[in-house]
């Protein structure tokens, strides 16, 4: 898979899922501890957010990792 499109998901969807919450931009940035114009770029596509970050966005989010990247497989417990 196109590493492009991957992260196009991944912003796209941060950023929906923030605007569900009825965050800004400042109010996610500030709870995850980064800038508002990093958090910024990572919604517009101009930044490739580190694993740890996205985790944060999840966690300050209140949502699970596959809400922001649905196509992640499921982890067998066998």
């Amino acid at each position: 898979m196109d590493d492009r499109l991957i992260l196009d998901e991944i912003s796209d969807n941060i950023r929906i899922a923030r605007l569900q919450k009825r965050l800004s931009q400042e109010k996610l940035a500030e709870m995850i501890d980064i800038s508002t114009k990093y958090l910024n770029m990572i919604e517009n596509r101009k930044a490739n957010p580190t694993i740890v970050i996205v985790v944060k966005i999840c966690i300050a989010l209140n949502i699970p990792l596959n809400l922001i990247y649905p196509r992640l497989p499921k982890i067998s417990e066998n």
